[in-house]
């Protein structure tokens, strides 16, 4: 396996995997101090595996939170003879920040702090990004291609000194040696066409790290923030989120361990895959708005630079002493220009061209009879006092002496016929009728000027009931009104 190679890009694939590098890193307020810094490395840690049995890391689910020795990723790939499978493997190197105090022996001691003109430095425990490519020919997939990876281990220092070039200190950044490997193959699946299962499995390999160490010592010797990019030459791979119905049964089989792939790049792309311990969905993206990575993928851009902001200048001084990422989150902020904090705002992508509005189509009003098929009131009845009174029932008016309209007060014992039956949106049923011996009565039944009453307001004649059209239904529910 070899580092990087500036010929193999993976297009706009890469903005988003390096938010996934380093999503975690460091969370707001970006102080050693603060309390969700002291417990970090959240995401594709693939720990040595003599540590990893011992502590009982053995599940092997999709979650890329749990720490495992391995992770595993199967999707599904289209591809001729001919075509060629490229692998990047992308991870945090931890390293060890100590800052040590010049003695008065010119030797140097361990110490938590130095400051020195204004500047000051903490120990603590950076990350440096390790790339590896891998390209395997389809035609060598089938047999499988291991690939070893090694990190050497490495100490800087930095010297640091006063405003009169006399040393007062140094930091010291090491790395531990780091080992690995890389497993390719593919096999076909059952599909009606030609189809491959390609497997990309990463382990650690480490053997140096005892298997009861702190797991502050066993981080020295992993893989941080593990995840994967793939690319295929003159093929396409399938989602495995949303697959066509004829590999649907093939995408059900593929099985990933601590990371998931998702297709990535351009939207209408599909040569290029993300396996990431974070699960996304296809073709993600970073937001154009966004001026930078804030470590915190899961908050919105514009709360966090707000909220940075808002630190004090010994918070400022600490966040700049923490981690060289912190300070140019910090630098970032502080220096925004005001429309670019404006466009962090939001956004609206969704808007189409306007079109015209159709021409609505001629419809009733809803007061016209027949507007509403479901409604008949013509048609029903309401059973009162043992008798099924509908349009043609003879009744005679007994209104209420509380709560009724005073003017239908002057026509209590008046008879009258039942035109309609009624029901409100509250489920009160209602006699629409026109009174007997109403010289209107013809006119009011032709425009619907009709009185209304409750079943309990009217009293049921003997008289037979007049002939009606439609077919008489009772009301759905219908319970005896006395």
């Amino acid at each position: 396996m070899h580092p990087r190679c500036s010929s193999a890009g993976f297009g706009s694939a890469e903005a988003v995997a390096d938010a996934i590098l380093y999503e975690g890193y460091l969370l707001y307020p970006y102080r050693r101090s603060s309390g969700k810094n002291r417990v970090r490395w959240q995401f594709g840690v693939l720990v040595p595996p003599a540590w990893g049995e011992a502590h009982g890391l053995v599940d092997s689910g999709v979650a890329g939170s749990a720490e495992s020795p391995w992770q595993q990723t199967e999707c599904l790939v289209e591809t001729p003879e001919s075509g060629v499978v490229r692998i990047r493997l992308r991870f945090l190197h931890l390293q060890r920040k100590a800052v040590e105090k010049r003695t008065a022996g010119g030797g140097h001691r361990p110490v938590d702090r130095v400051d020195v003109d204004g500047r000051t430095e903490l120990s603590f425990d950076e990350a440096v990004p390790r790339e590896f490519d891998v390209e395997v020919p389809v035609t060598e997939l089938r047999r499988g291609r291991r690939v070893e990876v090694r990190v050497p281990g490495g100490e800087d220092v930095e010297v640091l000194v006063d405003g009169r070039g006399e040393p007062v200190g140094r930091v010291v950044r090491r790395c531990s040696p780091l080992s690995a490997s890389v497993s390719v193959s593919a096999e076909p699946c059952r599909a009606p066409f030609r189809l491959l299962r390609l497997t990309v499995r990463v382990d650690n390999t480490d053997r140096t790290t005892p298997a009861g160490s702190r797991r502050t010592e066993a981080l020295r010797c992993c893989l941080l923030a593990t995840h994967t990019l793939i690319a295929v030459d003159r093929g396409r791979f399938l989602s495995l989120l949303d697959p066509p119905e004829w590999a649907a049964g093939a995408a059900r089989e593929c099985r990933n361990v601590h990371t998931f792939p998702v297709l990535a790049g351009e939207p209408d792309t599909a040569d290029t895959l993300l396996s990431s311990p974070v699960i996304l969905y296809d073709h993600p993206r970073i937001a154009p708005e966004s001026p930078g990575d804030l470590h915190d993928a899961t908050e919105i851009d514009e709360i966090l630079s707000l909220r940075t902001l808002t630190l004090s200048d010994a918070e400022k001084r600490e966040v700049r002493a923490t981690d060289p990422r912190a300070a140019a989150i910090l630098d970032r902020v502080e220096t925004m220009p005001p429309e670019v904090l404006e466009r962090l705002h939001g956004a609206i992508r969704s808007l189409t061209p306007a079109r015209p509005p159709a021409e609505p189509a001629e419809q009733a009003p809803w007061w016209e009879p027949g507007a509403e098929p479901a409604v008949s009131p013509e048609a029903e009845a309401v059973l009162v006092a043992g008798s099924l009174l509908a349009r043609g029932s003879r009744v005679r008016l007994r209104p209420r002496r509380r709560g009724t309209d005073a003017h239908d007060m002057f026509l209590a014992g008046r008879t009258a016929r039942v035109e309609q039956v009624l029901l409100d949106v509250d489920g009160t049923r209602f006699l629409a009728v026109t009174v007997d011996d109403d010289p209107g009565a013809d006119l009011h039944q032709w425009y619907g000027r009709l009185r209304h009453f409750r079943p309990e307001e009217v009293e049921p004649l003997p008289e037979a009931v007049e002939a009606r059209t439609g077919e008489v239904q009772a009301l759905p529910g219908e319970v005896e009104a006395r």
